[in-house]
């Protein structure tokens, strides 16, 4: 990559040009505010490959039953569900640690030039040390990732909404529809 310093273009490293700039773009904001659903609509209209993974809250009728993760490369399992028996759990939600680490977790991976999706770091996913683990690393590689993050937040959650090359955008009702443009204009811009 050829970064302008003056009169005089270097040669530098994406990393390098990386580390200067807020490549990762987080979402964040009340339950049901539409945080997924513009994620969603960024996956659809990315110009480049990306992987990883985003929720999707399972219903029946006007009940929700669960929360699944579906990965960009088609796979599909439950985050939480209300039959799940476990140790960690979510008001009446057992959480799989099992699929968040088969499935979520490698989805995360960095893979060169790709985008990475992370929705979302929250407090079912960081019931697992290996997802805490493997989102820091995705967060500290050279790839641009994009994902939400709890409106609140346990420490962990907190320090990672301290990070210098984070961006957190919060969504509301009056700029949901417009954020999937503004954010794939900085993915454009960060490229």
């Amino acid at each position: 990559m050829l970064i302008k310093e003056g009169d005089v273009y270097i040669r530098t490293s994406l990393i390098s040009y990386m580390n200067h700039t807020k490549k990762n773009i987080f979402l964040t904001g009340a339950p049901s505010s539409g945080k997924t659903t513009v994620i969603k609509k960024v996956i659809e209209r990315l110009p480049i490959a990306s992987n990883g993974f985003y929720t999707e809250e399972e219903r029946k009728g006007e009940k929700r039953t669960g929360f699944l993760m579906k990965t960009l490369d088609a796979r599909t399992g439950y985050l939480a569900h209300e039959d799940i028996k476990s140790e960690f759990a979510v008001r009446r939600f057992g959480v799989s640690i099992e699929n968040i680490e088969t499935i979520a977790v490698p989805s995360i991976a960095p893979v060169d030039d790709h985008v990475i999706i992370l929705d979302e770091i929250g407090k079912m996913e960081c019931f697992s040390p290996v997802f805490k683990e493997a989102a820091v690393k995705a967060l500290n590689c050279a790839n641009i990732v994009i994902g939400t993050i709890a409106f609140g937040g346990d420490e962990f959650i907190l320090e990672i909404k301290k990070r210098q090359d984070l961006e957190i955008i919060e969504v509301t009702p009056e700029n949901r529809d417009s954020l999937p443009d503004l954010i794939l204009e900085k993915v454009s811009s960060l490229l």
